[in-house]
């Protein structure tokens, strides 16, 4: 074996010599932009997990441990107390059941409408189709909060053309229920629909439309060739953009506030949970309680975990579609 490395080295250095030394200004550029390049790679990685492993830390940590100077990363004494204290101040249970009941049938509304408003912008021609294209952008630029009291004010006396005041002599107040979003989303004007549109519309637009035309021929109307020629095509952006729409609606605080009032959400919970804990404390002490900063940020942390792992668990199951659907969009988009 040393023989053998001996004779690379000499062959390596002889072609050197002979590129007057090239190969070795190559070699050294090659091995410098892959170290440059896990630098990089691993500086981002850490940015990105840092804060999680500091999360997951400081959540197994006790109050003494929080307050040790001596304690950075791991600890003393770890605990899961800090968890069963965030479920019960979270009501984690019910929160979860309503946040996915939501945010599934939000997300399948949402994809549903977008794929075809989508596909129509990329297959078909109607009037001033740039002029509403250009609408569905400024949903994307707009924020939420500059059309909010427009929004309460539609659903708190909602109307349609103003007969159900001039049926019942009222209008009625739809604030506190999943309605608007249900309507919102049919009207694709949900949360980032303007984004969902746009994605589906760029990868319909790739699509040959070859394919389309040969359904034609074999007798196929438009709705049938959407359907059995289209859709299952369109199954990776479909499954990416069905991931954005529910983990945006689960982690979602301010439409759920604006609309839903009092329903119990993760989200809605999770912005609350200091206050929560602040109140029960009082409730057992009989007395105000001031909060330890350290221990109020342990138990905010511990209550972020616990929201983010069901969104981690559903990108272990639909991981293959996701990285797929990233691919096939760098390639054609």
């Amino acid at each position: 074996m040393s023989k053998v490395k001996v004779k690379q080295n000499s062959d390596f250095w002889e072609r050197n010599r002979k590129s007057d030394g090239y190969l070795l200004k190559k070699t050294i550029l090659k091995y410098g932009v892959s170290i440059a390049r896990f630098i990089l790679l691993f500086g981002m990685c850490f940015m990105i997990l840092q804060p999680i492993f500091n999360k997951i830390s400081v959540s197994f940590m006790t109050i003494e441990d929080l307050n040790n100077p001596t304690i950075i990363s791991i600890p003393e004494n770890p605990t899961t107390e800090n968890y069963l204290m965030a479920a019960k101040l979270m009501t984690y249970s019910k929160s979860v059941v309503n946040s996915f009941v939501i945010a599934l049938a939000i997300a399948l509304l949402q994809i549903s409408m977008t794929t075809l408003v989508g596909y129509g912008f990329a297959r078909f021609e109607f009037p001033l189709k740039k002029f509403w294209f250009a609408c569905v952008m400024l949903i994307v630029l707009i924020p939420p909060q500059t059309i909010s009291t427009s929004l309460f004010l539609h659903f708190r006396f909602f109307d349609i053309f103003g007969l159900i005041k001039l049926i019942t002599g009222d209008t009625i107040n739809l604030r506190g229920s999943a309605i608007p979003y249900f309507l919102m989303s049919l009207g694709c004007m949900g949360l980032k629909n303007g984004l969902y549109i746009y994605m589906i519309r760029q990868f319909f637009r790739n699509i040959p439309k070859e394919l389309e035309e040969a359904a034609y021929v074999d007798g196929c109307g438009t709705l049938m060739t959407f359907i059995r020629i289209m859709l299952p095509d369109a199954k990776p952006i479909l499954t990416s953009c069905f991931l954005f729409a529910f983990v945006w609606q689960w982690t979602d605080g301010y439409y759920s506030k604006l609309f839903l009032g009092n329903v119990k959400l993760v989200s809605t919970e999770l912005s609350r949970l200091v206050d929560s804990l602040g109140a029960f404390l009082m409730r057992e002490m009989g007395t105000t309680v001031t909060i330890p900063a350290s221990y109020g940020n342990a138990i905010m942390a511990t209550g972020i975990l616990m929201i983010i792992l069901p969104l981690i668990i559903l990108y272990l199951f639909a991981q293959r579609g996701f990285v797929e659907s990233l691919s096939s969009s760098g390639i054609k988009m």
